[in-house]
């Protein structure tokens, strides 16, 4: 279907649209739909389809090839209609959904036909309104039936219109009564059978003398009335009837069962084993309904007709009830064998995709069951149709189970789960061909085993017939395959680097490729169809051009890697280059340009063939020089290896070559030129092991006479041919790893002692090593003591001079040097580890700043008690070493070396000592304390003494200072006395030192220049002197009295009370000094080591000014209730001091707040 445009939808458009009075997009989006344009394509592709159309308030207009049972609104039923030649190419019908169709047969059948058939209520009737009514009622009830069994998809065979005249039944009666009809009227019982027509029932000859009194005066009552003539028009009327009621049954039914399912298929649709199953339960059923029909009353009495009348229709009614009980057999028969199918392909639908592969062989016996058992299904047609759809069923589980449009999507991104899924997919859709055809060689099997007499059918049916749209749809996945897998390798490109002289510029060309290959996969990935629908082409237009385009990339590609070849000067490289783009190498456009290359190929390696027998010849004499540091003989192998090497090589890697470009063989002039310059090489490793054997015997003689030792002057001692040694047992090495090398009595009797002598180099290596240890690194203070030890060493040594390499005894001699060595080795690390915690306190810090940055009160304590544990550390480090050099306490060689350490670690303490004063002169020191203090003290105001510091300079800073250096002093005295001739402690010894001294005088001077400063600082507050020193009531009472506080000296003034000014100007002042104080540094460093605090002086002074205020504003406040309760009272106005409103508002600039009471006077 083309969708909205087909012209062949034009017909129906008009019909729904007028029908359901829709706007033009309405439709469009009816026909876009994918399951209205299926619905829409099968009735088109088919007559044996009728199409429904309904309106559903959620989804829209819907359409369906069978009745919507659940539309409640209207439904438009479309049909072909029956003859082609009138002009109409559809019928279209209008219903009500639902039930409505089921209430008006039930109405017409309950009450308005037993209404108009009573006689009682007909006899009210005009004459003939009742019979006419009756027929239109039995109409109406029929067409209803009709469309009811449509909808239900059922075919309906309406009874004939005469049936419902009883006048002309009566009629019918009369004509075969036997005094006018003979003996024609043996099955005539039959047309009574209508319950309304059972009064009026007439027998055959052999029963007339039962017949009813009633009935035969009714019938001679009849007679007489009746006409001839028009008796014989009536019964030519019924059976005409009655033969055109036939003729419509045979067709309506005829056509039901000419339905052939496998039509569909055939047509080239595309249903689903369920639409299969679906159609014989449907065809079942109608069958059964059509059956009964055929059973009931009303077709009895057409059949009773017919044959009163010898009609040539009897014979056609009896062969369509014939034809449906065949059809019911064959429905009932196929509905039954198909079950199993249905059953496993329901299990199918439940399975995970990945299970689907595993459950084909599954599948196929359910198949081959049904062919095998079913009688009207065992038609290869039929198989053929359900083999198909279960293709179609696999088909839209693959597309399922495959990303739709993401398929090529994913190429841009990450295509490898998708690769997955494809290969997935095909590989389940490959099980199925397989399993399809495992199933037919085993029903062949079957065949030619079984008995000739009832053997079983083969599938003997093309296979391509069954996997027409599986091969297609497969066909597809295997072009989306190689997408997947060409843009794999063309990925690999993005880290191909190519070297060489033109490296760069063919690994930009590859680059390029590689880009432009990008656009392409963009392009196509920008597809919007889907690629997994078999039936769009075009994906196929696209796919086109995309492999037109690869394959001039491969074109572009295949010059790259012919250039890259060419540039290989050895064939390891052009290996290295083919393996590169290995995953190209079996394209089609790659195979066909690799031969060329391979010829020049198969030049370069004679020609390194030829490269490396000249080398052969020109370094064969001294190859050795190529390998300084292994034996001559070791190295000639060694040369000769790599020469060996490299040809095989050569060979190697031009049969990996070969075989990823094909697995061409050697050609024979190349295999016998290299099996030349093998040959040459092996001959040249023949020899060279030979000479090396001779030259080996001649070296170990030589070692084998070598004494051991040899001394040097003035003492170092050495190992005797210790180099010769080496170069022999490097040698040994060598040929023991090389082999192949023949051993001759001197180098076999040292190889056979290598061990031995190994061990006895190494040892008496350590003894040299040892003894030169001791001697070379003695001390000026050591020497004394261990004049004993190095007698003894020099005995042991004489003794060794004499052995050789061969002698016993060494390691006894050995064991000797190596205790002396251990012994004087502990004491120098004790001396060591002396030195090092003597040198270590010079990076302690005795004196450090607390939490506030300000010194500490006191020395650090955790310091001094490490101090103490190294002391006693060395205390017993020295009684340690006195053991080791086993000397006496008393000697003059051990008061010596106990001096020495004495020296060592007064020169740590002094260092301690000097960093301890260093830190508090710099500390102190202007310019190098960075404005950090070192002390505090603070400027308080005091009512008896006035400015005081706290704590006073002389007795605060000056005491801690002092207090301080005496504890850093004191920290020598934690160090017990080393040394027994050297008298006091450490601490008295280090106060005398000059440095130290020198730093405590610059600590005393620091002291005086800040107490100078201090006293700068408080003269400099005095300024406000006055504020505390002053009786504020006496001055209170001057300013009440002169309107101004008297100066200094002034005794008298005129009296002149204060005007308001007065006391603005004087609150004034004092806020002014207020805002001053307040703006003052709470605390300042004086010679960048002492930080006086001023708040405690500045908060004092606030208070004290605060009081002189309160004194003026309590005045005014007073003042000024005094003005408003004079306001108050008539009799006292005009008598107030001061303006009651600018005293208020000079209150308020002076931060006096009104009482509640006055401000509520005030209000």
């Amino acid at each position: 279907m083309e969708g909205a445009d087909d012209e062949r939808l034009e017909p129906i458009r008009m019909l729904v649209q007028r029908s359901f009075r829709l706007d033009p997009d309405k439709w469009r989006e009816f026909v876009s739909e994918g399951s209205n344009r299926t619905a829409l394509t099968r009735f088109m592709s088919s007559s044996d389809y009728q199409l429904f159309v309904h309106l559903q308030p959620d989804s829209g207009l819907q359409a369906s090839l069978g009745f919507p049972s659940a539309a409640q609104s209207k439904v438009v039923c479309v049909s072909r209609a029956a003859q082609e030649g009138s002009g109409k190419a559809f019928r279209i019908q209008e219903f009500s959904g639902g039930k409505a169709l089921g209430h008006l047969v039930g109405l017409s059948e309950e009450v308005s036909c037993p209404l108009l058939s009573s006689v009682a209520d007909s006899s009210k009737w005009t004459v003939g309104v009742a019979p006419d009514a009756m027929k239109l009622l039995e109409k109406q009830k029929n067409a209803a039936q009709v469309v009811e069994a449509k909808v239900e998809g059922l075919t309906f065979l309406p009874p004939p219109d005469a049936l419902c005249n009883q006048d002309d039944l009566l009629r019918f009666l009369a004509h075969c009564s036997p005094d006018q009809a003979g003996g024609h009227h043996d099955d005539s019982s039959g047309l009574l059978q209508d319950p309304s027509l059972r009064d009026l029932s007439l027998t055959g000859s052999d029963d007339n003398s039962h017949q009813d009194d009633s009935v035969e005066d009714s019938i001679s009552l009849h007679d007489n009335h009746v006409d001839q003539n028009e008796q014989k028009l009536t019964v030519a009327r019924l059976l005409h009837a009655c033969e055109e009621t036939v003729v419509e049954w045979v067709e309506l039914v005829s056509d039901f069962l000419q339905q052939d399912w496998s039509g569909l298929v055939l047509d080239r649709q595309k249903p689903v084993p369920s639409e299969e199953f679906s159609f014989w339960k449907n065809r079942l059923k109608n069958l059964l309904f059509i059956q009964d029909q055929l059973l009931s009353a009303k077709v009895q009495q057409v059949g009773s007709i017919l044959k009163a009348e010898d009609s040539i229709y009897l014979a056609a009614l009896q062969d369509l009830q014939r034809h449906v009980q065949e059809g019911v057999q064959e429905a009932e028969d196929i509905t039954l064998h198909l079950t199993p199918v249905q059953q496993k392909l329901s299990e199918v639908l439940e399975m995970d995709f990945h299970q689907l592969k595993d459950d084909m062989a599954a599948v196929m016996d359910m198949v081959a069951l049904l062919w095998t058992q079913s009688e009207f299904y065992c038609r290869p047609r039929r198989t053929v149709v359900l083999l198909q759809e279960i293709c179609n069923l696999y088909i839209q589980l693959s597309r399922g189970f495959l990303p739709g449009q993401e398929v090529i999507g994913v190429l841009v991104s990450e295509p490898g789960p998708v690769l997955q899924d494809i290969q997935l997919v095909i590989q389940t859709l490959q099980a199925l061909k397989s399993a399809f055809r495992e199933q037919q060689t085993q029903l062949e099997l079957q065949n030619q085993n079984q008995n000739q007499a009832t053997p079983t059918p083969s599938w003997t049916f093309p296979s391509h017939l069954v996997f027409f749209h599986l091969d297609t749809f497969l066909n597809r996945l295997l072009s989306i395959q190689e997408v997947h897998l060409v843009t794999a390798r063309f990925y690999q490109l993005d880290q191909a680097v190519l070297t060489g002289a033109s490296g760069t510029l063919l690994t930009d060309g590859i680059q390029q490729v590689y880009q432009d290959f990008l656009v392409q996969v963009r392009l196509l990935s920008a597809c919007s169809c889907d690629p997994t629908d078999p039936e769009d082409q075009t994906f196929e237009l696209e796919l086109d051009q995309f492999w037109e385009q690869v394959l001039d990339l491969e074109t572009r590609l295949v010059s790259v890697l012919s250039k890259a070849l060419e540039d290989c000067s050895e064939v390891a490289s052009a290996a290295k280059v083919v393996k590169m783009f290995w995953f190209f190498l079996d394209r089609p456009r790659v195979q066909d340009q690799l031969p060329p290359c391979l010829a020049r190929l198969e030049d370069q390696v004679l020609s390194d063939l030829d490269r490396t027998e000249l080398e052969f010849h020109c370094q064969k004499e001294k190859p050795e020089r190529w390998f300084w540091f292994c034996p001559a003989g070791a190295a000639r192998l060694f040369w000769n290896r790599q020469l060996r090497r490299r040809t095989q090589e050569t060979l190697r890697s031009f049969r990996t070559i070969q075989n990823l470009c094909g697995g061409v063989a050697l050609a024979p002039a190349l295999l016998q030129r290299a099996e030349q310059v093998l040959q040459l090489l092996q001959d040249f490793r023949t020899s060279t092991r030979s000479d090396w054997s001779a030259w080996l015997e001649e070296d170990c003689g030589s070692v084998l006479n070598q004494k051991l030792v040899q001394i040097d002057p003035p003492i170092h001692l050495e190992v005797a041919g210790r180099k010769q040694l080496e170069a022999v047992l490097q040698q040994l090495r060598y040929v023991s790893r090389e082999g192949g090398v023949a051993l001759r009595p001197n180098a076999e009797r040292l190889l056979l002692a290598r061990d031995d002598i190994t061990l006895t180099f190494f040892l008496l290596d350590q003894t040299v090593s040892c003894y030169n240890q001791v001697v070379d690194g003695a001390l000026e203070a050591e020497l004394p003591l261990i004049q004993e030890q190095l007698q003894q060493l020099h005995d042991t040594l004489r003794k060794l001079q004499s052995k050789t390499w061969i002698c016993q005894g060494v390691q006894q001699e050995s064991q000797q040097v190596l205790a002396v060595h251990s012994s004087i080795t502990e004491a120098r690390a004790n001396m060591e580890a002396m030195r090092t915690i003597a040198q270590r306190w010079a990076e302690l810090d005795l004196l450090q700043r607390s939490g506030d940055s300000l010194l500490e009160s006191s020395v650090n304590d955790q310091i001094c008690r490490d101090i103490k544990t190294d002391g006693e550390q060395l205390l017993s480090l020295t009684q340690v070493n006195r053991g080791l050099y086993s000397v006496d306490e008393a000697s003059e060689a051990w008061t010596g070396y106990l001096d020495y350490i004495d020296g060592r670690v007064q020169d740590g303490l002094l260092q301690l000592l000097h960093r301890a004063l260093r830190f508090l002169t710099n500390s102190m020191n202007t310019q190098q304390s960075g404005g950090a203090a070192l002390l505090a003290v603070s400027l308080q105001l005091q009512d008896s003494r006035g400015l005081v510091f706290d704590p006073p300079i002389d007795d605060g800073p000056t005491a801690f200072l002092k207090t301080i250096i005496r504890d850093v002093y004191g920290a020598g005295a934690l160090v017990p006395r080393i040394s027994v001739r050297r008298h006091g402690d450490y601490q008295e010894s280090l106060q005398q030192n000059p440095e130290l001294c020198a730093l405590e005088q610059e600590v005393m001077m620091r002291l005086l220049q800040v107490k100078e400063e201090a006293e700068k600082l408080r003269a400099g507050l005095d300024r406000y002197a006055h504020l505390w020193l002053s009786d504020k009531q006496a001055v209170f009472q001057e300013f009440l009295t002169y309107g101004k506080p008297l100066a200094v000296g002034e005794v008298e003034a005129e009296k002149t009370p204060p005007s308001l000014k007065d006391f603005q100007r004087e609150i004034q002042v004092l806020l002014t000094v207020s805002s001053e104080v307040t703006h003052l540094d709470e605390a300042v460093v004086l010679q960048g080591w002492l930080q006086v605090d001023l708040r405690p002086f500045i908060t004092c002074l606030l208070s004290i000014i605060l009081d002189w205020k309160d004194m003026y504003t309590d005045f005014l406040l007073e003042s000024a209730t005094d003005s408003l309760q004079q306001a108050t009272r008539p009799q006292d106005q005009g008598s107030a001091s001061f303006d009651l409103t600018d005293t208020i508002l000079l209150l308020e600039v002076a931060g006096v707040e009104l009482p509640e009471h006055l401000a509520a006077k005030l209000q």
